[in-house]
């Protein structure tokens, strides 16, 4: 009976350690999942914005390469009249377009004309034959290159085109575009992001102590490609100290970093035609924690399970041993009666004990799982209010302000004015549950079906939201609508949420200043209706203006803003098929400009 018993419990405990090991292994998945989708959403918003940034300046160098000046200067590079308009002429479109630098080369690479011409590191008088850029736009290519400038000694990204004057390619002109501004925000982040060449050499990142380290071993072919391309000049290259791995199924990279090795999540994507690929590093730490922590209380469920069985198996043995003492004294009972009374008093007390802490056991548990399930109903909580409580607060406030006035007029008997009352909590009610639907469907596209709005009857029902927070902020709001501004195509209540979001921003801007004068206007231009916003704050910085439509961006304090308002209303107007922008009052204050379409004969006949 004990061997069975024995013989029991190790099979139980081998059954635990397996369930275990492979719930681990199921935990340390699922968790990475979560992970590499987090890493992969921040991938993609650096691909974007990198090739973005690029993009712009694709067509320039073959559209600057046409101009009278450049092609004249070409055919006499010695014409210092010519020099001289070239070079005014590159420096004012490179301020006007905010490159690095522009500058043209005849075929033996020297170059001739640059916007740096008055610099201390001119390139007029260099002779760049050996980049590839040049190479590649001397065929008749349309070129690119990211290097480190040899003369400026500045990162860059390099667009060149050939200078073709009938049918002949004379010269070549190259664009140098800056990616410090790209490289500055992946800086204090969670993550780590940077940008390798094919050889596996860091060019951007936001570590700056991993600049011009190689990811890859650094071979003799790939040193002697770099070297022969100078596109790093005099930059000391090193190898960085990585180990390759893996972990729950996806690829990590251990790297030596201060002394201490981190583990990080790998994800990675290739720009074929930058020649680059963008890579995310995320911190497995957590990860791990958050694993061993479930398979903690995976053996904690585990133990307990083992415990109760146990209890079971130890009662049934002694109630075995029990009734088989009871069959051998059976031919004893008169005499042994007390003493067996006795025995048995003692057992059934031990007996109760056990079942007691049984008791206890199982009411624990189920108190544990009952905080696992709470924890879980928070967490989701958690997650949805930040959007509600930032769209719900203004309307609720309106209510609030509404409903203490319904109770002083029912007391001075002006029941029809607090029936009113009424009705506009009930409207702002349905207010609140639209909106609550529109952000729920705020990843995807809605399915609501757009209709014409008049601007009026939309800005009536928005001074009835913000009217207690310009309140607050002493604000006034000046309103200059046509009364002739046709209806547009829109969705009311959403065009609404957006009027009262952009409006409370310019409330908060001119809080405290002596000019608190916001001015809401409306006018059609051709086909489309303009509504702008004004106030006179201190307006909106260019690095603030290129992020202010971002998720959880905001200039606020901590408390005051979780920075979805303009997120969510850049995204309503998109939505309608128009825009939101934002740009500085040339008299100062900041300027939110709407532009939407004039909804069309059928919508105003369905709408009839």
């Amino acid at each position: 009976m004990k061997y069975r018993i024995l013989l029991a419990l190790i099979l139980a405990v081998a059954i635990g350690l397996a369930l275990t090991l492979k719930g681990s292994e199921v935990v340390a998945r699922g968790y990475m999942k979560e992970a590499a989708a987090q890493a992969g959403t921040t991938l993609r918003l650096a691909v974007s914005a990198l090739d973005g940034h690029l993009k712009r300046y694709e067509a320039l160098p073959a559209l600057i390469a046409d101009q009278n000046n450049i092609e004249a200067l070409i055919f006499d590079p010695k014409n210092e009249g010519l020099r001289a308009r070239t070079n005014a002429y590159l420096k004012e479109i490179n301020a006007l377009l905010t490159s690095s630098d522009i500058y043209v080369m005849t075929m033996d690479g020297e170059t001739i004309a640059a916007s740096n011409y008055d610099s201390p590191v001119s390139f007029i008088g260099e002779n760049f034959i050996y980049r590839p850029y040049f190479q590649e736009a001397a065929r008749g290519q349309q070129s690119r290159f990211y290097a480190l400038g040899t003369t400026s000694l500045k990162r860059g990204y390099y667009f060149g085109s050939p200078i073709e004057i009938d049918g002949v390619i004379r010269g070549v002109i190259v664009f140098k575009v800056d990616i410090d501004s790209i490289e500055e925000s992946w800086k204090g982040g969670d993550d780590r992001i940077f940008v390798s060449d094919p050889e596996g050499i860091i060019f951007m990142t936001g570590s700056p102590e991993w600049l011009y380290a190689s990811i890859r071993p650094l071979t003799a072919d790939r040193i002697a490609r770099t070297e022969a391309s100078r596109r790093y000049a005099d930059a000391k290259l090193r190898e960085l100290p990585v180990r390759p791995g893996s972990f729950a199924g996806y690829d990590v990279m251990s790297i030596a970093d201060g002394g201490a090795e981190k583990e990080y999540l790998v994800l990675s994507q290739p720009m074929p035609e930058a020649g680059w690929t963008v890579n995310v590093l995320m911190d497995t730490s957590s990860v791990r924690i958050q694993a061993n922590t479930a398979i903690v209380a995976i053996l904690l469920t585990l133990c307990l399970a083992g415990l109760a069985a146990a209890i079971i198996v130890q009662r049934r043995a002694r109630l075995s041993e029990r009734m088989q003492l009871q069959a051998e004294a059976r031919n004893e009972l008169e005499r042994r009666v007390i003493e067996r009374t006795a025995d048995l008093a003692r057992v059934n007390s031990r007996i109760e004990e056990e079942i007691a802490e049984r008791r206890l056991t199982e009411q624990r548990l189920r108190q544990t799982q009952a905080d696992l399930i709470q924890a879980g109903k928070l967490a989701g909580l958690g997650q949805m209010s930040a959007a509600l409580s930032h769209e719900l607060n203004q309307p609720l406030a309106a209510a609030k302000t509404y409903a203490e006035t319904t109770g002083v007029l029912i007391d001075l008997g002006r029941t029809e004015e607090a029936s009113d009352n009424v009705r506009r909590i009930s409207a702002l009610i349905d207010r609140m549950a639209s909106i609550s639907r529109h952000l729920r469907n705020f990843a995807r596209k809605p399915n609501e079906k757009l209709g014409p709005v008049g601007i009026e009857d939309v800005m009536r029902d928005t001074l009835e939201i913000v009217a207690v927070r310009l309140k607050a902020a002493d604000a006034i709001l000046e309103m200059e609508i046509d009364p002739a501004v046709p209806a547009v195509r829109a969705g009311a209540v959403r065009l609404q949420q957006v009027l009262v979001n952009i409006i409370t921003n310019a409330a908060d801007a001119v809080e405290g200043l002596d000019d608190r004068r916001i001015t809401v206007s409306a006018r059609q231009v051709g086909d489309k209706v303009l509504v702008s916003v004004r106030d006179r704050g201190p307006g909106v910085a260019a690095a603030i203006r290129e992020r202010i439509f971002d998720p959880f961006f905001t200039t606020k304090g901590v408390g005051k803003g979780l920075g979805l308002g303009l997120s969510i209303s850049y995204n309503i107007i998109k939505d309608f098929g128009g825009s939101l922008s934002v740009q500085d009052h040339p008299e100062g204050g900041a300027v939110f400009l709407i532009e939407l379409d004039i909804a069309d004969g059928s919508l105003l006949e369905a709408a009839e």
